[in-house]
């Protein structure tokens, strides 16, 4: 059994410290009191029926703190999950918190071996190692679906760790030793190579999105079924049936940011599909808004702004970029989320009561379509042809 740190309880975080807690020793840690006191009430702080499950039935070796001296020191592994936000203004990911729990890990705690799990630029860890003036700094990406953290951890896609040492090898076993499927691809490679792993996992699965959005686009403008064509096209093996439903564009946590932070790392390198990855989501939900605008709305009802079902999350969500559109244009919105608990979203009434919402909408967007508007379909406006993520 080893002593192991998690710093931050987002979805990377929690799941992580859950998958861990199964067989070793873990004590995770967060800024966020709340969070910190429902984990410790064995409810968690994120949206995930895994996550819920398993700090109910399972005996964990798992606690949170709010304490940083409690949380760092002694520690075998420190797993760093704190968030890495786009910063438009740098044109660079704000790595700053990375790098204050890096440095306070250092300090608090010599011998034990950090693992960033925030997703960096490429060339991060490097630096890290070589302005902190340690080796045992190591990168090592997560491939997690919000709403399915756990779960995903638990049956992991593949395990890539950015190192080649022993801790390497050790911290990919301990995460091997809690996944319940046992054959699973592992990789120890370059740090460099580690974090391009995650920036091109992400910006291929962006791609994809764009790809199938921008079919439904010209479907859309030639009067086509798009249905039809996506079906046809995704019956070829070597392109899938998964992956592929239209959507008012790509959000999230992660792929908004992480395709643009792809991006800068060419900086001086010659690319042209990058750009038009990056470029297509904006295409996209601007496209999306005169669709709207063409059907002359007095007021717009938008149904959730959550990025996804099952996810609590609507930072940089698709709805987001459209929903600002038409407020440009001078159009009525209301808003109907009930994850938010303000009375008001980006100037637009948020309303709870989901029929008095339907009754004063004379046009509801949904980027993907819910039983809540059935008996209102014909009011309806959504890209979503399959009924699924």
């Amino acid at each position: 059994m080893v002593k192991i740190s998690v710093i931050g309880l987002g979805y990377v975080g929690t799941s992580n410290a859950i998958l861990l807690a199964q067989h070793h020793d873990v004590i995770a840690y967060d800024i966020s009191a709340e969070r910190v006191e429902k984990l410790n009430a064995k409810v968690t702080p994120i949206d995930d029926p895994y996550a819920a499950d398993y700090l109910k039935t399972k005996s964990l070796k798992l606690r949170a703190t709010t304490d940083s001296n409690l949380a760092y020191s002694k520690s075998d592994f420190t797993i760093i999950a704190t968030p890495t936000n786009y910063d438009p203004k740098t044109n660079f990911f704000d790595t700053s918190s990375v790098e204050a729990a890096i440095k306070t890990s250092l300090e608090l705690n010599h011998g034990g071996t950090i693992v960033i799990k925030s997703t960096v630029p490429v060339g991060f860890t490097e630096n890290m190692r070589r302005n902190m003036g340690s080796d045992n700094i190591i990168f090592s990406p997560e491939f997690l679906r919000e709403g399915r953290a756990l779960y995903d951890n638990l049956h992991p896609s593949r395990i890539v760790v950015g190192d080649r040492t022993f801790k390497a090898k050790q911290f990919a076993e301990i995460l091997k030793e809690g996944a319940i499927s046992k054959t699973v691809d592992t990789l120890l490679t370059g740090s460099n190579e580690a974090e391009a792993i995650k920036l091109f996992a992400n910006t291929y699965l962006a791609m994809r999105v764009a790809f199938f959005n921008e079919l439904d686009t010209y479907s859309a403008s030639r009067m086509l079924d798009t249905r039809e064509i996506i079906h046809g096209v995704s019956l070829d093996p070597r392109i899938g049936t998964h992956y592929n439903n239209p959507s008012f564009g790509y959000g999230g946590y992660c792929l908004p940011k992480d395709t643009k932070q792809l991006l800068a790392n060419y900086d001086k390198v010659p690319q042209n599909l990058i750009h038009a990855i990056v470029a297509s989501n904006t295409t996209r939900k601007d496209f999306i808004a005169q669709e709207i605008l063409a059907r002359n709305p007095r007021t717009v009802g938008v149904y959730r702004l959550a990025m996804k079902a099952g996810s609590d999350n609507f930072r940089d969500s698709s709805m987001q970029g459209v929903m600002k559109r038409l407020r440009a244009k001078g159009i009525d919105v209301l808003v109907y989320e009930p994850l938010i608990e303000e009375e008001e979203f980006f100037r637009a009434p948020v309303m709870r009561d989901i029929e008095l919402f339907k009754a004063k909408s004379d046009l509801i967007i949904a980027n993907r379509f819910h039983e809540d508007l059935s008996d209102v379909k014909n009011k309806v406006y959504t890209r979503d042809v399959f009924g699924q993520d």
